[in-house]
């Protein structure tokens, strides 16, 4: 009875004997056949196979496994940026789309801020917050001639970031946070404060009130804006 030890078959590979003659295919290495008749072990043969290269018709096809992720990779990127859209819509402040450069300001109820209906409630003197660029709460001022100024004020402290409101008795800015105070159009006269507030320009574009950035110097002070 003879017992054979054989190792795995691949297509891609080449087995010979020393007799010359071929055999299965078989994996790397060499196979030993050990034959036992009538009780006495018989000579061992030895096969050594050798492994050969894969044929280049077989190699899997790049290209089209290239089409195929892209092809993924565009079915996952629509939707997704589909959901995305909306989403980053939400954090534009509402009007900056509106007048190149500019920001329309809101009012407390979030309506846009027509010049001639806000001057009828608003009389000289006035100082009442709006929204402005970059959503940051703006003093909208009426002059006493009981026009509007052609600056706004981003009433944001300059020290710690409080909103300053405006004390109308004191006729001054002053934020509650620290103590520091503002004249009526900004400056600081009392720290902790370092700098006075920032400016914004105040327009009338078909009857509303545009904020646009202020990148001239300070009038305030003769200085360049610290802000911009």
């Amino acid at each position: 009875m003879a017992s054979t030890a054989l190792c795995p078959a691949t297509p891609s590979q080449l087995c010979s004997t020393k007799s010359g003659l071929l055999a299965p295919p078989m994996a790397a290495g060499t196979l030993s056949r050990k034959a036992t008749i009538g009780g006495r072990k018989m000579g061992m043969n030895k096969i050594t196979c050798q492994a050969t290269s894969i044929p280049s018709d077989r190699v899997p096809d790049m290209k089209k496994r290239e089409l195929m992720n892209l092809l993924l990779l565009g079915a996952i990127s629509l939707p997704t940026a589909g959901m995305l859209i909306p989403y980053a819509s939400f954090f534009v402040p509402p009007g900056s789309s509106s007048n190149v450069g500019g920001t329309i300001a809101k009012d407390a109820l979030g309506n846009d801020v027509d010049e001639k209906q806000w001057l009828k409630t608003h009389p000289a003197g006035d100082r009442t917050l709006t929204q402005g660029l970059k959503g940051d709460p703006t003093y909208l001022i009426v002059e006493n001639d009981g026009s509007l100024a052609t600056f706004g004020l981003n009433a944001v402290c300059t020290h710690l970031g409080c909103v300053v409101p405006w004390n109308k008795a004191e006729n001054k800015f002053q934020c509650p946070c620290h103590g520091s105070q503002y004249d009526t159009q900004g400056k600081v006269v009392r720290g902790p404060a370092p700098l006075s507030l920032a400016l914004a320009h105040c327009d009338i574009d078909d009857g509303k009130v545009v904020f646009r950035p202020w990148v001239e110097d300070d009038f305030r002070t003769g200085l360049a804006p610290w802000w911009a």
